[in-house]
C-alpha cells in the first residue's frame, strides 16, 4: 500500500513549525523556524509578512528533504491571530506590518466603537465585544492613524490565508479565522457583514469573499512553490485555519463539550458548543470541524509562556534551556511551595484579556521581603499564570466551585508550557483538577495535519484524532496545595481590584 504523509505548518507568534506524519499520526519529520516581535511602544506588537511566509516556506523546505516527496497528499496551514491581517495594495504586496493579536494600541477606536455603535449591536451581529485585541478595530487605529496606507489598501486576508495566496494563488478564508476578526463578521450568516464594514469606515471589498472549512481543499501548489518547497508532483492545499483551531484540534477537542487550554506565549482556554454566543467577554469563533454549527468559545490570557521567558532572559541574559532547568532546581532544593512564601504575580505584562478586558492593567510582584529569591519570584510567576488559567475557567463557567465540580472535570494542557513537570503540577494544585498532556507534544502543526488528511478524505472521522494523539498520565492536585492557593486566589483577584484605578492613573504618565 502506497505510503501516505501530510504536511501541516504553524505560523505562530514566536516561530514557525512544520511537521510530515503518515496516516497513523507518526511524526516522520519536524523542522521549526524562530522570529520576533517589533515592538516600537509599550503595548505594541507587530510582525512582517515576508517574516512569516520566509518561514513557512523554509521549513516546508526542510522537512520535505527528510520525507518520499511523493508521498505527500496535501498541505494544511495555521497561523497566529494576525490582528489586522495582512493589508495588501493592488499587487498583493504588503503595505505594512500587520498589528497582531496582542498589540493593544488601538484602544481609543474601540472607545469610539462603544459610542457610536454599542456594544449590543457588535454583539448582536458578531458574537464578540469590542476590544483592542479584535482586528476590526486595530483596522480602524490604521485608519485613522495612517491614512496614506490606508489609501492603499486592496486586499485584507488573515496571516495564513495570505500565505496560501503566494502559494496558490487563491485568495481565501476560512469561517473561524473571519470570526476572530470580530465586528465586521456576521455569526448567525457566516459571512462578512456588508453592514458593519460600511458603518464603521472598513473596505468590504476588501475582504476574501471565498469561505471554506479549515481542511477543505482550495487548489493546488503552484508551479513556482512546487519547484521551491522541492516537489516534483502536484500537492494539495487546505483552507487551514487560525492556530488557536488547530491546537484544540491537537488536544483531541472534536466533540460538543470538549475543553481545552493551550499554554504558548499567550494562554487560551475554551471549549466546543453549538449554540450561538452568549458572553461579550469571551471570544468565539466557528470551529474547525462543522464549521457551520459547532462554535469554539475561550477566554485568553495576553502573557503567559511570555512571562518565564521575560523572567529568565531579563535576569540571566539569554533563554538558555538550562537556565529554567537551575530554577527549577533551586525551587525544589530550597523546598519552595505552594503560594511562594507569601509572593503574588499579577501577569498582565500586556495588559489583558478575558476576565477582565483592561489594556491599562500592568504586571505586578506583590509581597516582596529580603527572605525572597530568584527562585521564589520565578515559582511566583509560573503561579500567576495558573491563577489566570482559573480566572478564565470561572469567568466562563460560574464561581470556583463549579470548575472543580461537575462541569469541568479535567484540564487539557497543551503548547510548550505543558513540558514543565512543575509547571504542570502547579495547574493542578491551583485548580483542583488532573492535567492531562499530549505525550507527543506536536500541538498545532500536528492538527494541521490531521485536518490536510480529512481534507483529501483518507480519514473520515474526527474521533481519529484520539488514536493520533496519546496523553500522559494525569498529574493530579495536592489537596493540601489547593487549600493554600484557594487563599491567594482570592487575594490574586483582589489585589486587581484595589489597584484598578491607580493602573488607569499610570498609564496616562
Amino acid at each position: 500500500m502506497k505510503e501516505k504523509i501530510f504536511i501541516g505548518c504553524d505560523i505562530g507568534t514566536s516561530s514557525t513549525k512544520t511537521v510530515a506524519v503518515d496516516i497513523n499520526g507518526k511524526v516522520l519529520a519536524q523542522a521549526v523556524k524562530s522570529y520576533g516581535i517589533i515592538q516600537k511602544h509599550h503595548n505594541w506588537a507587530e510582525q512582517d509578512a515576508a517574516v512569516w511566509f520566509e518561514a513557512a516556506a523554509e521549513t516546508i523546505q526542510a522537512v520535505v528533504k527528510k520525507i518520499d516527496e511523493k508521498a505527500v497528499e496535501a498541505i494544511c496551514i495555521s497561523a497566529l491571530y494576525g490582528g489586522t491581517g495582512v493589508m495588501c495594495d493592488a499587487s498583493m504586496e504588503s503595505i505594512r506590518p500587520s498589528i497582531i493579536w496582542m498589540d493593544r494600541r488601538a484602544e481609543e477606536e474601540s472607545r469610539w466603537i462603544r459610542k457610536n455603535v454599542g456594544e449590543d449591536r457588535i454583539f448582536e451581529i458578531s458574537g464578540n465585544g469590542i476590544d483592542s485585541y479584535f482586528g476590526f478595530t486595530k483596522l480602524l487605529w490604521v485608519k485613522n492613524h495612517e491614512p496614506e496606507n490606508w489609501k492603499k489598501i486592496r486586499f485584507i486576508l488573515p496571516v495564513h490565508s495570505y500565505i496560501l495566496y503566494k502559494l496558490t494563488g487563491k485568495v481565501t478564508v476560512d469561517y473561524c479565522s473571519a470570526g476572530n476578526v470580530g465586528g465586521i463578521f456576521d455569526y448567525r450568516l457566516r459571512e462578512w457583514s456588508e453592514e458593519m464594514c460600511t458603518e464603521l469606515g472598513i473596505p468590504y471589498e476588501a475582504l476574501p469573499k471565498e469561505f471554506h472549512a479549515p481542511g477543505e481543499i482550495i487548489g493546488t501548489l503552484n508551479a513556482e512553490y512546487q519547484e521551491k518547497l522541492g516537489f516534483n508532483h502536484e500537492v494539495k492545499i487546505c483552507a487551514g485555519t487560525v492556530d488557536c483551531i488547530a491546537s484544540m484540534i491537537s488536544a483531541t477537542i472534536v466533540r460538543n463539550g470538549d475543553n481545552a487550554a493551550v499554554l504558548g506565549t499567550s494562554l487560551n482556554w475554551g471549549f466546543l458548543h453549538d449554540r450561538l454566543p452568549d458572553n461579550p467577554s469571551l471570544v468565539s469563533m466557528p470551529y474547525g470541524f462543522d464549521s457551520k454549527k459547532l462554535s469554539y468559545t475561550y477566554g485568553g490570557a495576553s502573557t503567559a509562556g511570555a512571562l518565564p521567558r521575560w523572567f529568565v532572559k531579563s535576569f540571566f541574559g539569554n533563554e538558555d534551556a538550562s537556565n529554567y532547568e537551575l530554577l527549577e532546581k533551586e525551587i525544589a532544593e530550597n523546598q519552595i511551595g505552594a503560594g511562594s512564601n507569601g509572593i503574588i504575580v499579577l501577569p498582565y505584562f500586556m495588559g489583558e484579556r478575558t476576565p477582565i478586558w483592561d489594556e491599562n492593567a500592568t504586571g505586578l510582584i506583590f509581597g516582596l521581603t529580603l527572605s525572597h529569591t530568584r527562585a521564589h519570584i520565578y515559582r511566583a510567576v509560573l503561579e500567576s499564570v495558573a491563577y489566570s488559567l482559573l480566572h478564565i475557567m470561572e469567568a466562563m463557567t460560574g464561581d470556583e466551585d463549579d470548575v472543580r465540580k461537575d462541569k469541568i472535570n479535567k484540564i487539557i494542557l497543551v503548547g510548550g508550557g505543558s513540558k514543565s513537570e512543575l509547571w504542570k503540577s502547579i495547574f493542578a494544585d491551583v485548580t483542583g483538577l488532573p492535567v492531562y498532556t499530549p505525550v507527543n507534544p506536536v500541538e498545532a502543526p500536528l492538527g494541521d495535519a490531521f485536518m490536510a488528511a480529512m481534507g483529501t478524505e483518507n480519514i473520515k472521522e474526527t474521533s481519529v484524532i484520539e488514536e493520533w494523539v496519546k496523553m500522559n498520565p494525569p498529574v493530579n492536585p495536592v489537596i493540601e496545595n489547593n487549600v493554600v492557593y484557594k487563599k491567594y486566589f482570592e487575594m490574586y483577584k483582589q489585589l486587581y481590584m484595589d489597584l484598578k484605578d491607580t493602573m488607569g492613573r499610570h498609564s496616562r504618565f
